[in-house]
């Protein structure tokens, strides 16, 4: 039998999360418009209620835009010690159905249940005592797709919001996908929608009659995947948290990068947020690796791998740094830098030390990076702004 037949995947995806746990803690706020974001005009909406949404308002909105399409609307900051700390909750509920979990972000993940039936029976009520858990242990609601693959369960999930569940058993695979539109698909942006327009391919049906090799023509590599994801075929595994083989972080600049400074700006940044992800998941590396894609779409990486593992910023903004000289960064315009670090060793979350790293300057460096982590933890990311990112 098809391996892909055997899935069980439920993609969970919390309702509202920031707003839905400040009406938790402000029973007030029922009922009302509430926006969590930036707390200042230039600040961009983080994530805002559904009564919210029925105005317009969206995810990475301008603050001053919502407020004026919302002008209802109860405007909050974002308390992101608190939302973790329901996170943590939420998850430890996961992992008493599943060992097999994969966090996508604070709110969501994909459960590979298929080993689960034999003790805790059908996935369709796996899927549902995991949803009814978690309301009566947070009195949050979440949001499930069941299906054999990732993919479809991540697009079941948002099908019937809030507090849904959409089941898409393997025999109604393409049944569930045919009438969608091509904008549901991972990676479909403006530009790819506007291509597949021309072609007058609209839905998911439309894409899976179109010949392979008309979409390999048009789209490369990603013209295949589409062919294949049109159809429902996803053979990815659901990876737990301590089997990601790396940790990275990338931008897309809405403005090619011209010049060396700003590239070196960029990386400190992202070195010091895959830095504190190291941390958090009990993780350090050993190969850092340089992503860069220039203005023409041409993508290199350059890499090294250092004798000890680090978990450290600075450190890998230094070495990443020295990987930029091997690029043509400076000379050619840059539209996408990334960092990442792989041969990832995971520890204790305790953080139990190696011998050979007990010298003073290391349990200083460790101590400042606890210090920030624990204000990264209890104010979010924008908490901290490194010092050398708001000088020239």
């Amino acid at each position: 039998m098809d391996r892909q037949i055997l899935k069980a995947i439920i993609h969970l995806d919390m309702d509202a999360f920031y707003p839905a746990v400040e009406v938790l803690d402000n029973p007030k706020l029922k009922g009302k418009p509430v926006v969590v974001g930036g707390s200042t005009e230039r600040g961009v909406v983080s994530s805002a209620s559904y009564e919210a949404r029925r105005f317009g308002v969206h995810s990475a909105q301008p603050i001053a835009k919502a407020r004026r399409i919302c002008p209802e609307g109860v405007f909050l900051p974002v308390r992101m010690w608190r939302y973790k700390e329901m996170s943590q909750q939420i998850f430890q509920i996961f992992y008493k159905f599943t060992p097999l979990v994969e966090p996508i972000s604070i709110d969501e993940a994909f459960l590979d249940v298929t080993g689960s039936q034999r003790l805790l029976g059908h996935p369709k009520d796996i899927a549902k005592e995991i949803k009814q858990r978690i309301f009566m242990e947070t009195g949050l609601t979440v949001s499930a797709g069941l299906a054999p693959s990732k993919f479809v369960a991540k697009i079941a999930s948002d099908i019937d919001k809030p507090n849904g569940l959409t089941i898409v058993t393997h025999d109604k695979v393409r049944d569930f996908l045919n009438p969608l539109p091509v904008t549901k698909m991972w990676g479909v942006g403006r530009a790819t929608q506007k291509v597949l327009s021309q072609l007058n391919i609209h839905t998911f049906e439309e894409l899976s009659l179109v010949p392979v090799d008309i979409l390999c023509n048009r789209f490369g590599k990603h013209g295949i995947k589409m062919h294949l994801l049109s159809m429902g075929v996803d053979d990815r595994d659901v990876v737990p948290e301590h089997d990601v083989k790396s940790i990275g972080h990338e931008n897309t600049f809405a403005t090619d990068i011209l010049d060396m400074d700003m590239a070196k700006r960029a990386l400190l940044s992202q070195a010091d947020k895959v830095a504190h992800r190291m941390r958090r998941e009990g993780a350090t590396g050993k190969t850092i690796t340089l992503k860069v894609k220039y203005s023409d779409f041409v993508q290199i990486t350059r890499s090294t791998t250092i004798a000890n593992p680090t978990d450290d910023g600075f450190e890998i903004y230094k070495i990443a740094c020295s990987l930029l000289k091997k690029t043509e960064v400076g000379k050619r315009p840059v539209r996408l830098l990334g960092i990442s670090l792989s041969q990832l060793n995971f520890f204790d979350r305790n953080g139990q030390l190696s011998l050979f790293n007990h010298d003073d300057s290391y349990q200083k460096k460790k101590r400042l990076n606890t210090a920030l982590d624990s204000l990264y933890e209890k104010h979010g990311k924008e908490s901290i702004h490194l010092g050398t990112l708001l000088t020239k």
